[in-house]
């Protein structure tokens, strides 16, 4: 036992190496991927989940706060926060759905969809740039293994 550390057991024994482990190994590689595409972001006073509430009202339309904050895996009580900052820069605009007052409906914009368009050519570059660093079938298969995991491990489908 290390005299030092008088809590040390044999757990230690039993846990996998902290440079093992998936979830942190899938957030170094996030924060890597992620530093590549926040300067971009940065030039247009965004934030990685503004970012990511624009292409997804985008790509998917309206969406109410539940699905966008499960489809942007952003926590309920902070994709409100973060939808209020994006209404006062008319970038995407929230209404009380007609059928069901209690349902809040999010949309984007066009000032919005002016900057995916704007900000998405940029991040394509990116992409094409690690692809070419990686492997166009590496990286497919990147996708194919963590789409497998998501599915596999969540409860929900992988988008």
């Amino acid at each position: 036992m290390n005299p030092e550390n008088k809590f040390e057991t044999n757990i230690n024994r039993e846990l996998r190496d902290f440079s093992r482990s998936l979830p942190m190994i899938l957030l170094r590689t996030r924060e890597i991927m992620m530093e590549k595409f926040r300067p971009n972001l940065r030039k247009y006073d965004l934030t990685d989940q503004q970012w990511r509430v624009l292409r997804a009202l985008f790509d998917h339309g309206a969406k109410d706060l539940g699905e966008l904050s499960d489809l942007c895996c952003i926590l309920k009580p902070s994709i409100t926060r973060i939808i209020r900052s994006m209404e006062k820069r008319d970038l995407v605009a929230k209404n009380a759905d007609v059928s069901d007052n209690r349902r809040t409906i999010v949309s984007i914009m066009p000032r919005g969809e002016k900057l995916v368009v704007r900000i998405g050519p940029n991040s394509e570059k990116i992409y094409q740039e690690m692809t070419a660093a990686f492997g166009e079938s590496e990286l497919e298969d990147l996708y194919n293994k963590l789409d497998a995991l998501e599915k596999k491990l969540g409860n929900r489908e992988a988008t």
